[in-house]
């Protein structure tokens, strides 16, 4: 369904893509493109091309239309133009150009453009992901495929999507209704819920459901409540028979309530935190039905649409919404919530690691976010998920079948579960490297495989410790540390079955003090950088430990840099270093009068290679010297 998947960003976008932009000539292409009817606007541009008269812009627009009607080589053509035409792209660009490549199969190019952007736009989460792990689309069709699909039979020639089962009946969203106006982004009817009684495996005629939920505007996908008795559904801003649109002039979505009265549903109201100015969109309920989840691009998000969730007390009164935060959102589009009865919430995403278009994620109980594979998941959009873990059954919506004439055309999917997620119990057990004695109180971290923490627990006196219900399908690893130890690390390897035990061993640490220094492995930082990378923190955590087991050792850590940079500016660089130093050390449980830090610079570089240094100098004189200035 073109308005619930891509309208929500759409504006935003267009105004940042068309300031100074427009001329006379593309004046009637750009009226439609402004009012979202992506296939007039497409016609009137691709006139422009054809009478010799395009430009940059005009290749933009038309990448823009092709990509929302998800016609995408046709999408990728005109990006490309674009590319080569324009004097500045944009971090955007290049990820829509991006994920057109991903979906037209174009890897290679895919890969290079997702650098481009990282490169553009190094903070951007959907950027530090990419970095992290890229080559994690052949990690994803390696994935098991834990579910087959089938397309189902009621779908038609227009856009069918948004299957949810309630009892015995299946509820999904048609433009089937040739009766209703045209809708001018794809240039299909408008939408409107449909209902079908299903017998065993056999389904019934598809029909409207009864009462004032259809109008003659979009309607979207729905939530009923376990009684059956209350539906929430997506609408355009359309409420008791008035019309409501933004200040750009665009009708947005809105989540309303109905009640079912008589048998049909009725009695249609607006949530309270609806607005005109914002998108609200996708309802989905706990299984308790206390808590409504929902998209929305409401300020304060972090990308182009958030997930959201809101109380519902007994007497149907709503909270406040809470964004689910970043770990699930990102600065693309999260959208399509939806909880199974066993409390797992699956979601559709384009800013989440992905084959291409939008991919169908679960979020498990450590909060983890996880592309759920093929083949739910595919190149085109995939979306509308819904699981029902006592049938093994449920449904998807995607759109990767043929185009229709130029838009690519959304069906239901019917889903069944093959392959249960598989879970294991790890046990981790520390022990002494050169005793084998065990090491009680020791400390175990558990990270997932992009270096999250998960957990963090302590080692009883069996010298062991338990992470339970734990995906086998994920990579982990585990990290270990213990006063008067050096730290040590393991991996927890991917496809493993039941209780996987994992023994980590750590050496003592061993009498490094000369007369005037504690000799580390050398600490560096990243160029004109002042965090304590990973290594880095390994090797101070053994100056941790040696002041732990001499109590009167006092120390000065001095902080280098290399000369690249002015001179003041590289003096005031290597104090931040210095004080991260210190900052680490003292976090670590030693007191902030036994460990100062002075900041070098580079006047005192390891290697005196002027301006000559290689990047390997370079790095040896950013480092770090921990000087004794008292000792026992």
């Amino acid at each position: 369904m073109k308005i619930t998947r891509y309208y929500i960003p759409a504006v935003a976008l267009m105004l940042s893509l068309q300031i100074n932009a427009q001329t006379s000539a593309t004046k009637r292409a750009d009226k439609h493109f402004d009012r979202l009817e992506y296939v007039e606007a497409i016609e009137d541009y691709e006139k422009l091309v054809k009478k010799g008269k395009a430009d940059a812009y005009v290749y933009k627009q038309l990448a823009i239309a092709y990509h929302k009607v998800f016609n995408m080589a046709q999408a990728a053509k005109y990006y490309n133009l674009y590319m080569d035409a324009a004097e500045e792209v944009s971090a955007e660009m290049y990820y829509s150009y991006a994920q057109t490549l991903l979906v037209t199969k174009d890897y290679t190019n895919a890969k290079l453009y997702l650098k481009k952007f990282a490169q553009a736009q190094p903070n951007d989460s959907r950027a530090k992901k990419f970095l992290k792990n890229q080559n994690y689309l052949a990690a994803l069709e390696a994935q098991p495929h834990r579910f087959e699909v089938e397309q189902l039979g009621i779908n038609s020639s227009y856009i069918d999507f948004g299957g949810l089962e309630h009892g015995e009946d299946l509820y999904f969203v048609s433009a089937r209704n040739k009766s209703r106006r045209t809708y001018g982004w794809n240039d299909q009817p408008t939408l409107d819920v449909y209902k079908v009684t299903k017998d065993g495996d056999v389904f019934g005629d598809p029909k409207p459901v009864e009462g004032a939920i259809n109008t003659k505007y979009n309607e979207g996908t729905v939530a009923i409540t376990e009684d059956g008795e209350t539906m929430y559904f997506s609408r355009n801003d359309y409420t008791d028979g008035k019309y409501e649109a933004d200040e750009a002039g665009i009708g947005r979505l809105k989540i309303y309530k109905a009640t079912k009265v008589n048998g049909k549903w009725d009695a249609v109201k607006s949530l309270p935190f609806n607005d005109s100015q914002y998108t609200v969109a996708h309802p989905a309920l706990s299984p308790d039905g206390k808590t409504l989840y929902f998209s929305s691009d409401m300020p304060g998000g972090f990308g182009g649409a958030d997930l959201y969730k809101v109380s519902i007390d007994e007497e149907g009164n709503f909270g406040e919404p809470q964004n689910l935060g970043a770990a699930i959102n990102t600065e693309g589009k999260e959208n399509f919530p939806f909880i199974d009865k066993e409390g797992t919430l699956y979601f559709s995403s384009d800013g989440h690691l992905g084959l291409g278009g939008l991919d169908v994620f679960s979020v498990n109980k450590k909060g983890q976010v996880k592309n759920i594979g093929m083949p739910i998941n595919s190149n085109a959009d995939d979306f509308a998920f819904t699981f029902n873990p006592e049938t093994k059954k449920g449904y998807v919506s995607s759109n990767r079948g043929e185009l229709q004439a130029i838009v690519a055309n959304d069906n239901i999917y019917e889903v069944a579960e093959i392959i249960p997620p598989a879970e294991i119990d790890l046990f981790v057990k520390v022990i002494d490297a050169e005793t084998g004695a065990i090491i009680k109180q020791a400390q175990v971290f558990h990270f997932d495989e992009n270096g999250k923490q998960l957990a963090h627990k302590l080692t009883a006196a069996q010298g062991t410790v338990g992470f339970m219900d734990l995906l086998a399908a994920d990579p982990y690893s585990l990290r270990a540390e213990a006063q008067g130890y050096h730290p040590n690390t393991a991996a927890v390897a991917a496809g493993q079955e039941g209780e996987v035990n994992v023994t980590i061993e750590l050496t003592p640490i061993a009498p490094i003090i000369t007369e005037e220094e504690v000799v580390l492995n050398p600490i560096y930082f990243d160029f004109d950088k002042a965090d304590i990378l990973p290594q880095a923190a390994l090797e101070l955590d053994k100056l941790v430990g040696v002041m732990k087991k001499h109590p009167e050792m006092v120390i000065l850590a001095e902080s280098h840099t290399d000369s690249r940079g002015s001179a003041t500016y590289n003096q005031k660089l290597s104090e931040r270093r210095a004080k991260s130093t210190v900052a680490y050390i003292v976090s670590k449980g030693i007191s902030a009068d036994r460990i100062s830090g002075k900041g070098v610079g580079e006047a005192d570089p390891k290697i005196n290679c002027g301006a000559n240094c290689t990047e390997e100098q370079h790095g040896e004189n950013r480092r770090s010297v921990f000087k004794i200035v008292e000792q026992e």
